[in-house]
C-alpha cells in the first residue's frame, strides 16, 4: 500500500465557469487555468501520482501544451487513473477538501463525491470530499482563489 498527498490553489476570476470535483457550481467567478482550473480534482489526480511514484500533474498534463486547453479535468483524472493501473495499482480511497470562503459547498459534496468515485472506478464510500472555510484569513479568504488537498491511499494489484 503507498500513500500520496495533493494540493492545487488557483485564482478566481470573471468569465470561467467554477468546476470542482467535476461539478459546475453557479458562481459569478470561476476559476483561472488551462483546463478547467478544478483544484479538487488536480489535488487527487496530484496525490494518486505521488502515491505510484509518477511524478505529479504538471509531468502528465502541461499547461502549455495545447491539448489540455480547457480540457475537463475529469478526463485528466481518467488519464491518471489508468497510467497507475498500468504501474501496477489500483484506488482504496480518496479524502479530499476544499478550502474556499465562498461559494458554500455543502449542498455539492455529493456530486462530486459521485463524480471523481464514477472516475476514480470506485465505490462512492471509497471516496470522501469536504469543505471548508478560511474564515476570511489571506488570499482564499479574500475570496481571490480556491484551493483543495487531497490523499490518495493505493495498493498493488499483483
Amino acid at each position: 500500500m503507498r500513500v500520496g498527498s495533493g494540493f492545487d490553489a488557483h485564482s478566481l476570476r470573471p468569465g470561467r465557469n467554477l468546476i470542482l470535483g467535476g461539478v459546475r457550481i453557479d458562481h459569478p467567478l470561476g476559476l483561472d487555468g488551462h483546463s478547467d482550473a478544478d483544484v479538487l480534482t488536480h489535488a487527487v489526480i496530484d496525490a494518486l501520482l505521488g502515491a505510484a511514484g509518477l511524478g505529479d500533474i504538471g509531468e502528465h498534463f502541461p499547461a502549455g501544451d495545447p491539448r489540455y486547453k480547457g480540457a475537463s479535468s475529469l478526463d485528466l483524472l481518467a488519464a491518471a487513473v489508468q497510467a497507475i493501473k498500468a504501474a501496477g495499482y489500483r484506488v482504496v480511497n480518496v479524502d479530499g477538501t476544499v478550502i474556499a470562503e465562498e461559494p458554500r459547498l455543502q449542498p455539492h459534496l455529493a456530486a462530486m463525491r459521485e463524480h471523481l468515485a464514477k472516475t476514480l472506478d470506485v465505490d462512492a464510500a471509497a471516496v470522501n470530499v469536504k469543505a471548508t472555510s478560511p474564515e476570511g484569513l489571506g488570499a482564499l479568504g479574500r475570496e481571490e482563489g480556491i484551493a483543495a488537498q487531497a490523499v490518495a491511499l493505493i495498493e498493488a494489484t499483483g
